[in-house]
C-alpha cells in the first residue's frame, strides 16, 4: 500500500469536522511523502487545511455550508501534536466564572510550550508560556478555577469571589483546587473564605 493510500484509508475513518494533525501519519512514510499526500488531498477537496499541520475532513450543513471546528479543539489538537499542555487564559477563565466581563480581543491560551501567535483561518490565536503550576489542573474545571484565581491576583480574592468559584465546583473539583500547588496568598484566601478545609 502506498503512503497516499495508507493516509487516505486512515482519514476516511476520522469524523467529519474534527481536526487532526499531520503527526498522525509520520509513521506511514517520510515527512516529504506525507506532505505531498496531504497537499494532494486538499486539492481534491477530500480534506481542508485549518492551520499549519492541522486538517479536517469537510463537514457541511445545508443551512450554513461549511462547518469549521471549535477553536478550542484546534488548539488542543496542536498541543497534543507538539506534546504541550494548554489551559484557558485567566481572563477567559474569570469570565466563565462570571467574575469579569473582560473579553480578550483574540483568544488566548496558556501553554507549556513557547509563546506564539497562530493563524487559524482568518482568526489570530495567542499562546502564552506559563509555569507548570499554572497548568497542573489543565483540562479540568478546577484548572479553569485555578487560572481565574491566578488572573484576579493577590489583592482581589474577596470572600464573595472565592465563594462564587467554589459554588460552581463539584466536591471532587474543590478538593483538586485545594490540594493543588498554589502561592501562599491564594491558599490563605481559600482557607479563609471557603468551607472546604485546606491541606497544608
Amino acid at each position: 500500500m502506498s503512503v497516499n493510500q495508507a493516509i487516505t484509508s486512515h482519514i476516511e475513518t476520522f469524523p467529519a469536522g474534527e481536526p487532526f494533525a499531520i503527526s498522525r501519519f509520520l509513521n506511514l512514510g517520510s515527512r516529504t511523502a506525507v506532505d505531498k499526500s496531504l497537499s494532494r488531498l486538499v486539492k481534491q477537496g477530500s480534506i481542508e487545511r485549518i492551520t499549519q499541520g492541522i486538517y479536517i475532513r469537510p463537514k457541511k450543513n445545508r443551512f450554513i455550508g461549511s462547518v469549521k471546528p471549535e477553536i478550542s479543539k484546534v488548539i488542543q489538537t496542536i498541543a497534543e501534536s507538539n506534546g504541550e499542555t494548554i489551559e484557558v487564559h485567566g481572563a477567559e477563565a474569570a469570565r466563565r466564572f462570571q467574575l469579569s466581563t473582560q473579553v480578550p480581543t483574540i483568544p488566548i491560551y496558556y501553554t507549556s510550550g513557547s509563546s506564539r501567535t497562530l493563524a487559524i483561518g482568518k482568526l489570530k490565536v495567542k499562546l502564552v508560556h506559563a509555569a507548570p503550576r499554572k497548568l497542573q489542573l489543565a483540562g479540568k474545571k478546577s484548572g479553569v478555577a485555578l487560572s481565574a484565581l491566578w488572573f484576579l491576583g493577590k489583592g482581589n480574592l474577596s470572600e464573595s469571589i472565592v465563594k462564587r468559584v467554589m459554588s460552581k465546583l463539584s466536591p471532587t473539583e474543590k478538593q483538586e483546587l485545594v490540594e493543588a500547588e498554589k502561592p501562599a496568598w491564594m491558599t490563605k484566601a481559600l482557607h479563609l473564605y471557603s468551607k472546604t478545609p485546606t491541606h497544608v
